[in-house]
């Protein structure tokens, strides 16, 4: 294990030293409208025991395949309308795999404060944080809570291509401001994400799958400085289309809804996250021969705080259950009916654009329902009921 963090610190400082003096937001003229790009990028270490983690041999000697990039573009074309894009690419295990993908370009018209629209592959708004996980360097957080943001999922819930219509209203009486976003859109995933990974266990290869998604958000600024409260809802018509065994294999959901309600706090060098989610899915699997039904209930209570100037901590516990008919998994006391994580974790800035996390978690269960968890038959023969894991990451941004 000394070497490993000898191997990765060596490894980040050469990272750091090669972009450092260059590492700031570039600027540039197109006809007379100013583009500006930024940049990130991330490489991790993950090492467990008990469980394989997130698609990767994690278990013995750990892994180094956790690596992401990202890279976009944004400008005013008009007064009042402004375009922007990024591509991005990653690997994860047995994920990405160095597929490179548009992962959001959007035009954006805001005619009032009260109202605005955009279009394209517009990030979604779910939760506090699904259309921020590509900024990983505004977290003290190697990884988001698994229960409601779980990276192997990352592809099919970050974005979708259609329009939203958004605005912020102030209230009356001094009792603060509501955010407010509807939309509505496709949804395409990867097929190098998680969910299409998981199939393959089960003798499926999706060609496609995705379909239409609508839903709001809604979020109060309240009157207390620094208290954000909100919810959220998403409804979606999937259709998966594949083989299996050879033969031609049809997937499509019959009711699909995500609750999401959420609070945060921030004062001075502290913040403090927490959210809840449900989601129901009433499956039709196998050409209509057969039927699934998963209940998935997921909540966070996260905790940060900025030490000193350029040390952070933080931790939080995550809470995961998920039933599906269909695998026969009913009793969520069982381990492979959730997951319980406590996380703990320290950052340290070692400039404006460089930084180190080192995160621990501990691992209850490994949760095998209908949806994606981190744990994956493919690289677990067998399942420990337990899982001890070690996240270090570095990252730059510009």
């Amino acid at each position: 294990m000394r070497l490993v963090i000898g191997r990765f610190m060596a490894a980040a400082a050469l990272a750091a030293l090669s972009f450092s003096p260059t590492l700031h937001a570039q600027e540039f003229k197109f006809f007379d409208r100013t583009v500006q790009v930024h940049g990130f990028g991330s490489q991790g270490y993950v090492k467990t025991d008990g469980n394989n983690w997130l698609t990767m041999n994690t278990s013995d000697d750990g892994s180094f395949h956790m690596t992401d990039v990202g890279l976009n573009l944004s400008s005013p074309l008009i007064d009042k309308l402004r375009a922007g894009a990024q591509v991005y690419d990653h690997n994860l295990g047995q994920l990405g795999q160095w597929h490179p993908s548009l992962d959001w370009a959007f035009l954006d018209f805001r005619a009032k404060q009260w109202l605005g629209f955009r279009g394209g592959k517009v990030k979604t708004t779910v939760g506090l944080f699904t259309d921020t996980q590509d900024l990983d360097f505004l977290r003290t957080f190697a990884l988001l809570p698994q229960s409601v943001y779980p990276i192997d999922m990352r592809d099919a819930n970050i974005a979708h291509s259609g329009g939203d219509v958004y605005g912020r209203v102030p209230l009356a009486q001094r009792m603060g401001k509501l955010d407010y976003t509807v939309w509505s859109g496709h949804r395409n995933d990867s097929m190098h994400g998680g969910y299409a990974y998981f199939l393959q266990y089960h003798g499926t290869v999706e060609n496609s799958y995705g379909g239409l998604q609508y839903g709001g958000d809604v979020r109060w600024e309240t009157p207390v400085k620094g208290l954000l409260l909100g919810i959220s809802r998403l409804d979606e018509d999937l259709i998966g289309i594949g083989t299996r065994a050879g033969l031609p294999n049809v997937e499509k959901t019959k009711k699909d809804f995500t609750n999401q309600f959420f609070g945060q706090y921030i004062h001075k060098n502290l913040e403090i996250d927490s959210e809840f989610k449900r989601q129901y899915r009433d499956h039709i699997l196998r050409n209509g021969t057969a039927e699934d039904q998963g209940n998935l209930h997921a909540w966070y209570v996260a905790g940060s705080y900025r030490l000193f100037k350029r040390v952070s901590a933080g931790s939080y516990y995550s809470h995961y259950t998920a039933t599906s008919t269909f695998n026969k998994i009913l009793d969520t006391d069982l381990p492979d009916g959730h997951v319980y994580d406590k996380a703990i974790t320290g950052r340290v800035d070692i400039n404006r654009f460089w930084n180190v996390k080192v995160e621990g978690h501990f691992m209850d269960g490994y949760a095998l329902a209908s949806f994606p968890e981190g744990f994956y038959p493919q690289q677990n023969q067998t399942f420990a009921s337990t899982t001890n894991g070690l996240v270090m990451k570095t990252g730059f941004n510009f």
